[in-house]
């Protein structure tokens, strides 16, 4: 039987279990401390969606390593609203340093692409990007995501930090929306 969840007023069903984000978290930790090694990373949180996988990430990383956290917001709902508002801005010297930025999810590439662009107004080393999930079918920027735990479809998704209208970020499997009758 597969486990589902109501979160707000819609039903949603497992579709990446613990152990497997486990897994990828793990091996996308163990890609980062051999490709960084003999460096010091500044990891950039991009909040609200991936603290989880950030806090999870972290404790896999044997480098020494900052933390720093940037909000962006362009989601309302399940839609995207194509518009980007940076809410709070970076608060560390990222100048001559090597940046990952922590993502959650990458799915129209349209947030990340505003924050390269304002990551190299910084001159930093390097900026590569880190994301738990890419919707490649999404994808309406080219973007290259060095670091990816896992490809999925366009469904929408929450839990493990994802959101929807800010509930069910607070499981520890990612749940896919089971659409209503005549939805997709």
């Amino acid at each position: 039987m597969t486990k589902t969840i109501k979160v707000k007023d819609k039903e949603f069903a497992v579709s990446i279990p613990a152990e497997q984000l486990q897994k990828e978290v793990c091996r996308v930790a163990q890609e980062i401390n051999r490709d960084y090694a003999g460096r010091q990373p500044v990891f950039l949180a991009v909040l609200n969606g991936s603290f989880i996988f950030a806090a999870d990430l972290l404790r896999e990383i044997t480098l020494p390593c900052e933390i720093s956290f940037v909000k962006l917001a362009s989601y309302q709902g399940v839609n995207t609203t194509g518009e980007i508002r940076e809410v709070i801005g970076l608060n560390t010297d990222i100048t001559g340093r090597p940046v990952i930025v922590v993502e959650d999810i990458v799915d129209t590439g349209l947030t990340m692409a505003h924050m390269l662009d304002t990551l190299k107004s910084q001159n930093p080393a390097s900026v590569d990007i880190c994301a738990l999930l890419l919707k490649p079918g999404k994808l309406q920027v080219s973007l290259d995501v060095r670091y990816c735990c896992m490809q999925i479809p366009n469904d929408f998704i929450v839990g493990y930090g994802l959101d929807y209208d800010g509930f069910g970020r607070n499981t520890k499997d990612i749940y896919t929306l089971i659409p209503e009758n005549g939805e997709k």
